[in-house]
């Protein structure tokens, strides 16, 4: 069962970090073409109306992808995961069914009229379609990441006879604390990564002399809107959601920090290798006493370490754990760094002539890829051992009678279609590029001589 369990894992592992590639980008852009057609209507600027037709174009097709690659999660739930799906269907089934009920419906249908309705709606009416575009993409965020709140700090169930769980109070589950400041600090990644795709578009096509108009309005609300979700995704909502974990997962903490002796005044790690088998963290570069400081808000508070916990309740992979989230941290702090100089340039004046900061611009796009990844991998190891914290081990959920072979077959064929996917995105994406956010012109028409 040990090694069926970790095909499992790792089937899910991949398609939900395939999948979250468009997602990310989707609420991203949500937030950015609904900030470009409030700007179109006060400014009455055409130029930021053909801005929101052109990325309506890129999220039309990311959302696409969006959909082909999240229907298979859901089914894995019933062909991988069975016995977690028996168990707590009751609960999560609530928040899975009205994301595909309500928040999917309302996005997908109000895209429709954003991206062919805006004559017949008049700007008004289209801009009222990208706010139920943009309401839509976030309320469906939000109840994927309640479903998943409730596996990190199960609240408001019951457990039945046969340890099946059922909701106890709705509220409870859509209002659970893990929620609310996960959802606050996914929803400011995921602005980043719109931001960066945004201005680092802007930035190629100055570089390329091309659609310069265009792009300096992609620059310009791009930083603008990216420092914002940078500086809010450091404060209050990734600095909350620390002290969720240390609060309700400290083993979790303790794994991601590197933490194995319990201190007094714990140092925070800025860099280091964890050495499991020395118990130890090689090579530190550290801040005294700062753990202590962030988490209880005490410079000589208690910091619990692995020590403190048994053995068979430490995350999995406790290396995999700490690297991605110092990658996390390590990039959110570069971001900041980035958008910051760019918004002091764009203040000056002097951004759209800098080709300095235009390339570092461009080449940052991959990274809050990286980074909203990592994040996510960080969240899901650390919760091991556990598949419902606290409440159902990890092995227990899967599929009993799905066979590893089974599981490595779908799998390599998920490999396959997700390869053809991926290329068809890019040269779909490719393409929009290219043609540039200024529809080609007509033809002029020729002449026909008049016959004698």
């Amino acid at each position: 069962m040990g090694s069926a369990v970790g095909v499992d894992r790792l089937h899910f592992a991949f398609t939900i970090t395939f999948h979250y590639i468009f997602p990310q980008l989707t609420m991203g852009l949500a937030l950015l073409l609904l900030v470009l057609k409030t700007a179109a209507l006060r400014t009455r600027n055409e130029s930021y109306n053909r801005a929101v037709r052109f990325w309506a174009r890129i999220f039309a097709i990311n959302f696409a992808l969006g959909v082909v690659t999240g229907i298979p999660m859901e089914f894995q739930f019933g062909t991988n995961w069975a016995a977690f799906s028996r168990s707590a269907g009751g609960v999560i089934g609530q928040t899975l069914a009205m994301e595909g009920v309500f928040s999917f419906f309302l996005e997908s249908t109000f895209l429709g009229l954003m991206l062919f309705a805006e004559k017949r709606l008049g700007q008004l009416g289209h801009w009222f379609c990208v706010f139920l575009v943009w309401l839509g993409s976030w309320l469906s965020g939000y109840l994927i990441i309640a479903t998943d709140a409730w596996m990190q700090h199960p609240l408001a169930y019951s457990q039945g006879p046969d340890g099946s769980f059922a909701l106890a109070s709705f509220w409870g589950l859509l209002l659970n604390p893990w929620a609310l400041w996960q959802y606050a600090h996914n929803m400011m990644g995921a602005v980043q990564t719109g931001s960066f795709v945004m201005a680092a578009l802007g930035a190629f096509y100055l570089l390329s002399t091309k659609f310069e108009d265009d792009a300096r309005i992609f620059l310009r609300t791009g930083i603008i809107v990216g420092v914002v979700a940078a500086l809010l995704q450091l404060y209050p909502t990734g600095d909350s959601q620390g002290v969720l974990i240390s609060r309700y997962q400290p083993v979790t903490l303790a794994a991601m920090e590197g933490l194995f002796v319990t201190r007094d005044g714990a140092p925070l790690a800025i860099l280091g290798q964890p050495d499991l088998d020395n118990r130890r963290l090689d090579n530190p570069l550290i801040i005294p006493k700062a753990l202590s400081f962030l988490t209880y808000r005490a410079w000589s508070a208690e910091v619990r370490g692995l020590d403190s916990f048994p053995e068979s309740d430490w995350p999995d992979f406790i290396p995999l754990v700490y690297y991605s989230y110092h990658v996390m941290v390590g990039l959110g702090t570069i971001f900041i760094a980035i958008l910051l100089v760019a918004a002091f340039l764009l203040a000056r004046g002097s951004l759209y002539s800098s080709p300095w900061m235009l390339w570092i611009l461009m080449l940052a796009f991959p990274f809050p890829y990286i980074a909203n990844t990592a994040g996510w991998i960080t969240a899901e190891a650390g919760r091991q051992p556990w598949v419902i914290y606290g409440l159902m081990r990890t092995p227990l959920g899967i599929s009993p009678r799905v066979s590893e072979s089974n599981v490595w077959f779908t799998l390599i064929g998920f490999f396959g279609m997700y390869l053809v996917l991926g290329i068809l995105f890019l040269f779909l994406v490719y393409r929009e590029i290219d043609h540039g956010p200024v529809p080609a012109a007509e033809p002029h028409a020729v002449p026909v001589p008049a016959s004698d």
